[in-house]
């Protein structure tokens, strides 16, 4: 009897494991069907995919995970659609919370710091990879891919297909972080203004060439003086040469870190970053992991004159031709404030954005025509005087899946499960669709994008170009992003007040950034904190020993040279002709 019951207990088993496996596959077609179009898979290849995410999560139907990110709109997709597709297909429940920026850097820290598992993943900036690959507290994806996760690994990933897999690789040639969602700062301007004969003829006449596309920043420069000087007005509308922002806040700080001094021209020759100096201007020689400095002293460019040029001016423009009350927005102020049309230019502006910049003019956005489609276009970012041609340009996010070991091992497998489903070939076209922060080469080349490009201002044809590899997020240099990265925006939010000069600032700056690395110094050479990569300081010298060295930091320079432009419509033939 008691075999009988065994036996009868296995076919009921047997029975509901079956219910849920046809339940999963139907409600699999219905997602495909219903919401996952475009794709670049087939729908037979998609439910072949489906099929392994239904068998790989059986173990874990029925738990319920976190995981984090900051609120944007890819992210808002992934939280409101994705989470629920998954737990109809696979059983696994996932609380997909959004927060700011510095909250999510901030719960990282905290989980890193106590071992306590708040959350069971995170979409975090692959700006921190130079502080997973040391710290070594984040999951080496590509051991865990390949050893305890591998029962977890979607076979059809094709890590090879994610454009910033560059970003998220460690110094040892490991991947430490799965890219999720990619943008970058980018140039913005009204082309249909710099389109006007009448405008063109007037810039020329005031500055001796033509209004295009600034390739520098003295054209850059020119530009906002022009519109916001000469021009001033545009169908009864107050209009400016600038936008940008100044709050005393912690995104301050990520628009230095992120390209304002690489844009400049502070770092090195080197892609994805300088070396041996990066954007941030620390200093970490060739074929090491140790940092040595960020102070001119100690041969970082910190505080050299193409950074101090760079703060410069971004506090000069911000003053002379920003909307009012510009210098008191934050990020998330700044962004929507283009799309009430008086803006002519924004120097750096996050492509994370086009979809709210592409909505419709019912929706308050005066930045497109009545068709739709967007009167302003995005471009390369110009350069400082201080920038040489194979360096970086600018700065590229990938906010990439995050594993940390001290998230229990089962659990650690359910998100890792969710974190791939967001980026499968079933699921990304779509995503990319939605949030337009492309992360496949295969999706941003799909003929969908094809027919899409023109009411999308050039990101299309951005990220099919070379020039996509010029833009870059933080890289190796910087060992520990949480502890120096909260130190920038104290400094430099000091300069639009008043209470510092560009070059008070940044020695100021320079020199608390060396004071905290020789703390992370002294915990790596006692117990190894950062995995022996930790930074060992360079001793001091003169500021002239080191200016006078080849490259980067860079003595001054003619902080003026002649503007110099292109016509727009010649930089996409450029990038069609690649």
């Amino acid at each position: 009897m008691s075999k009988l019951k065994i036996v009868m207990g296995g076919v009921l088993i047997l029975v509901l494991s079956s219910s849920y496996v046809y339940a999963g596959k139907a409600d699999a077609g219905r997602w495909i069907n219903n919401e996952f179009q475009p794709s670049t898979l087939s729908k037979s290849e998609q439910k072949a995919e489906m099929d392994w995410f239904i068998k790989a999560a059986a173990p874990f139907k029925g738990m319920e995970i976190n995981v984090l990110s900051e609120t944007i709109p890819t992210h808002e997709y992934e939280s409101k659609v994705l989470t629920k597709a998954f737990e109809e297909i696979t059983g696994i429940k996932v609380n997909h919370q959004l927060l700011g920026e510095g909250e999510v850097v901030q719960a990282v820290q905290t989980q890193m710091q106590t071992g306590r598992n708040l959350y069971d993943a995170y979409i975090n900036d692959s700006d921190l990879i130079g502080t997973h690959s040391r710290l070594q507290l984040a999951v080496n994806l590509t051991d865990w891919m390949n050893g305890e996760g591998r029962d977890v690994t979607l076979p059809t990933l094709d890590i090879d297909d994610f454009m910033g897999k560059s970003f998220t690789t460690g110094p040892d040639g490991k991947l430490y972080q799965l890219p999720d969602q990619q943008f970058a700062n980018l140039y913005w301007f009204r082309y249909d203004w710099f389109q006007r004969a009448d405008l063109k003829s007037k810039f020329k006449k005031i500055y001796g060439y033509e209004l295009g596309v600034p390739v520098n920043w003295s054209a850059y420069e020119d530009i906002a003086e022009f519109f916001s000087v000469h021009v001033k007005n545009i169908d009864g509308v107050r209009i400016y040469g600038h936008m940008d922002y100044g709050k005393r806040a912690p995104d301050l700080g990520w628009r230095m870190t992120d390209a304002w001094l690489s844009m400049a021209g502070a770092g090195s020759k080197g892609l994805p970053n300088g070396v041996p100096v990066d954007e941030w201007g620390i200093r970490m020689e060739s074929g090491s992991c140790n940092p040595v400095g960020a102070s001119v002293s100690r041969g970082g460019a910190a505080n050299g004159p193409a950074a101090v040029y760079a703060i410069r001016k971004w506090d000069e423009w911000l003053r002379k031709y920003a909307p009012p009350g510009a210098a008191s927005y934050d990020f998330y102020q700044s962004l929507p404030a283009l799309s009430t049309g008086n803006v002519a230019q924004q120097i750096f502006w996050y492509t994370a954005f086009t979809s709210s910049m592409v909505a419709p003019r019912s929706d308050g956005n005066n930045t497109v025509d009545a068709n739709g489609k967007p009167l302003w276009r995005m471009a390369p970012s110009p350069h400082g005087p201080y920038w040489e041609n194979g360096m970086k340009l600018g700065y590229q996010d990938a906010g990439s899946w995050t594993l940390f070991k001290s998230t229990p091992v089962d659990r650690r497998k359910a998100a890792w499960l969710f974190a791939q489903f967001t980026v499968s070939k079933t699921v990304s076209l779509k995503k990319t669709h939605v949030g337009l922060t492309p992360i496949r080469d295969s999706d941003i080349r799909h003929a969908s994008f094809t027919e899409r490009a023109p009411k999308l201002g050039g990101l299309v044809e951005f990220y099919r170009s070379p020039d996509r590899v010029r833009w870059s997020p933080t890289g190796i240099n910087v060992p520990d992003y949480p502890k120096l990265a909260q130190i920038w925006w104290q400094q430099i939010g000091d300069v639009n007040s008043g209470a510092f000069t560009p070059q008070q600032a940044m020695d100021r700056l320079a020199t608390e950034m060396d004071l905290v690395m020789s703390r992370m110094q002294a915990a790596d050479e006692k117990a190894k904190v950062y995995g022996g990569c930790g930074p060992r300081l360079n001793e001091k010298k003169s500021r002239s020993y080191w200016l006078n060295q080849p490259g980067s930091p860079k003595a001054k320079v003619n902080e003026k040279p002649q503007g110099e432009t292109i016509a727009y419509d010649e930089l996409v033939k450029r990038w069609s002709s690649n």
